[in-house]
Order: C-alpha cells, then structure tokens, then sequence
C-alpha cells in the first residue's frame, strides 16, 4: 500500500509514534526520527559527530552518520526484529543533526563535543552518538562521567585503545588510557569484546579476544558483560572495526578474525539488564564500504541501543 507520510524527519508533530514512509525517499534523520534542537522530554536523542582527524590508517568516519541515517531508512515502521515492538511507541526520540567542529582547528575539537554533549544530556535523557572516529568517545565519556560518576565502559571493538598519549594529542587510539587515567572509566568494571590487536597495557580492564569468543556462545559473552559492570551505570562504545571485515569492510581499520554481525548483534540483545547511560557507534567510513553492509551493520547497533531502552520504558 503507497505511504502517505514523506520527510516525517520535517513533519512529524511529535517525538513518539511512527508512520509508513518509502525506504528509498524521504529526509533521512535515523529511523525517520524529528529532527529538533529542542530535546526536553526526549527520552533519547541521536546525535552524529562527523570527525576523523584522529585516524591512524583510513580516513573517512566523518561521512559515519550520513551512511548510518541513510542504512536506517530499512528500519520501517513495523515491530522491530528481535524486539517485536515499535520502538518508538512510548519512547520520545529526537535526531539533533550533528556536532558543528571547525575542520581546520582540531585542538578545539574535544571541547567542542564534551560541550555540547553536556548541552544535550542537560535536557534529554540518554544521548546515542554516532561517529566519527573512536576519539570522539573520550570527550563523550567526559560529559557524561560529569553527571554520573565513574562509569563501567563495554566496548566492542579489535582494538584495546590503551596506547599512551600525552593527554593532548588527537588520538583514536588512546582514549581508553586517558579515560583510566582521568578517573572517567572504572577499569575493574570494565570489559573489551573482539579484540584482535595487542597494546603496551591493559590498563586493568578484562578483554574478551576474538579467539576466544568465537568459541563462546552469544549468551556467555553476555554474561561476562554483565558480571564484569556489576551494575554499575555503563557506557556502551561500539568500533565496528569489531566485525569481521566480511561483515564490516566499510571502516578505516579492518582486522581479520573478528565475529559475525549477527553474533555480536544477538549479545546486545542480551544487554537488557545493564544500566546503560550513553551509547554510541564510531569508525563507519563508507568510502570503503560495498552495498552498505557496514552503514546496515552500524545502524542495527544504534537500533538495538534504542530497543534495549524501548523495553526498559515497556516494562516501566
């Protein structure tokens, strides 16, 4: 049956709620969510930092959110795959657009992104970011660590990000050191699933190796996730250099070995029970990427964050 709704990212009246629209037309905000500044009330918002100054092999992770958006467009208004609900029925989300960076000063640019991260979480109540290189996470992780303390950090990723920076380079491969070491993260709650790489430390945080769990089954990753937080407020980091480069070529770091979509995608299914209070999805460089399989696949993460909060909210 033709949709009668088209651009709802400019006409919705309200941040609930969803109406048919073409897959293949209509403005692109993330799931056809509103696009507003005004996010008072908002149960969630999204919001895209289209930075990768920081990268140490491919550019390209500033066109992330545009590919992420445009890969969402699949998520239609039917009950969303696994969760059998429409997300959005009692769940206010809004699309705040993007972090506004100057590309020619990039000293100013994690003052930029913990500012107006601060800004959003002020009013709204759980902020998914979309990337944008790995960096952008050490400036989020300082806005929200702001409200709640020293957090628990999961992060899917093939790479520990523990090497050692002076506390003033722009570095995607350093944030997690940083973050230990400025007290925003908890290494002893921490835990890094799919890692394919080795750093200089471990900074104390547990690592899950891609050999080991390729062994594992979805719901012992899951467990190891929930028994490491320990029910500390989390904040979720998903690189999707994690894939496999089958499953995610689109990135600027591949690394072989690395676990399906579909298995990584089934052990955020089973995150329910973790006080997750900021999310978000970096490294998607769509240059590189064929058929949009890793805009799908970065797009899929971010749909899971918002089902996990979707049921929380079901729940009551």
């Amino acid at each position: 049956m033709p949709s009668n709704a088209i651009d709802r990212a400019f006409t919705a009246r309200k941040t609930t709620g969803s109406e048919p629209e073409p897959t293949y037309a209509g403005a692109l905000s993330f799931m056809r969510r509103k696009f507003s500044k005004d996010v008072k009330g908002a149960d969630a918002v999204v919001w895209g930092i289209p930075f990768d100054a920081a990268v140490s092999n491919r550019p390209g992770a500033r066109f992330g959110p545009q590919a992420i958006r445009r890969a969402s467009a699949i998520f239609d208004v039917d009950p969303q795959y696994p969760f059998a609900l429409d997300l959005f029925e009692n769940l206010a989300v809004v699309d705040y657009g993007d972090c506004l960076l100057d590309y020619g000063n990039h000293s100013k640019t994690p003052a930029a992104i913990e500012k107006q991260a601060a800004r959003i979480l002020k009013d709204a109540g759980f902020l998914l970011s979309l990337g944008g290189d790995h960096f952008v996470t050490w400036p989020l992780l300082k806005a929200h660590a702001a409200i709640h303390g020293p957090l628990a950090l999961v992060q899917f990723d093939a790479h520990q990000d523990t090497w050692f920076d002076d506390d003033r380079r722009i570095d995607h491969g350093s944030f997690v050191a940083r973050a230990v070491r400025a007290g925003l993260i908890d290494p002893g709650r921490s835990i890094q699933i799919g890692i394919r790489t080795h750093a200089p430390e471990d900074c104390g945080i547990k690592i899950l190796y891609g050999h080991e769990i390729e062994e594992m089954r979805a719901a012992d990753i899951a467990y190891a996730i929930h028994e490491r937080t320990g029910g500390r407020k989390t904040y979720v980091t998903f690189d999707i250099d994690c894939l496999d480069p089958a499953f995610a070529p689109g990135t600027g770091t591949p690394v072989a070995g690395g676990p399906s979509s579909a298995k990584i995608l089934s052990v955020l299914r089973q995150l329910g029970g973790l006080d997750i209070v900021g999310a978000d999805v970096v490294e998607v460089a769509p240059a590189y990427d064929h058929a949009d399989i890793t805009a799908i696949a970065g797009a899929s993460v971010a749909m899971h964050y918002l089902g996990l909060l979707a049921e929380k909210r079901a729940r009551g």
